[in-house]
């Protein structure tokens, strides 16, 4: 004769099971109704974006993108089509933006939290990690964001 124990943990398994069957049945039927924000089937595999070209060409070339928030890291104003990649030895943004020779070349400087010991911190060597280019986008979604940047005097 089964114990009492034994018959509960059997009927809780039952329980369980049960439920998780119906619970998976469940959600293939929400999976098959939901749709992404851009309208399209959740399942089906997204469209490549068109490649976009960046709106300035040369550095120096053009004028500086406006931030739209405090703290905002500025966007690169200029193609990078002629750059090398960033590599741990190598950093062509620094030939323009370190502390020897910003001033000679007209561009802006790096920001005094990229330095320690008046060379690059290494975490804050990869710039293509917070800065990115400029380009000509139109949202993916309607958005009203508005900025909030206190204009330099």
């Amino acid at each position: 004769m089964m114990s009492k124990h034994f018959r509960l943990t059997l009927a809780t398994l039952a329980a369980v099971v049960l439920s998780v069957g119906c619970a998976v049945s469940q959600d293939q039927i929400a999976y098959e109704k939901v749709s992404s924000m851009r309208g399209t089937d959740v399942s089906v595999a997204d469209a490549p974006f068109d490649a976009k070209t960046y709106q300035g060409k040369k550095p120096g070339q053009q004028q500086l993108v406006v931030r739209t928030f405090n703290g905002q890291p500025p966007v690169i104003p200029h193609t990078l089509d002629n750059f090398d990649e960033i590599t741990l030895e190598d950093n062509q943004c620094i030939e323009c933006h370190g502390l020897a020779k910003f001033k000679e070349k007209g561009a802006p400087k790096m920001a005094d939290s990229h330095f320690v010991d008046q060379k690059v911190s290494m975490t804050r060597w990869q710039c293509n990690t917070c800065h990115v280019p400029q380009v000509d986008a139109t949202p993916l979604v309607k958005q009203n964001f508005v900025g909030s940047a206190v204009p330099k005097l």
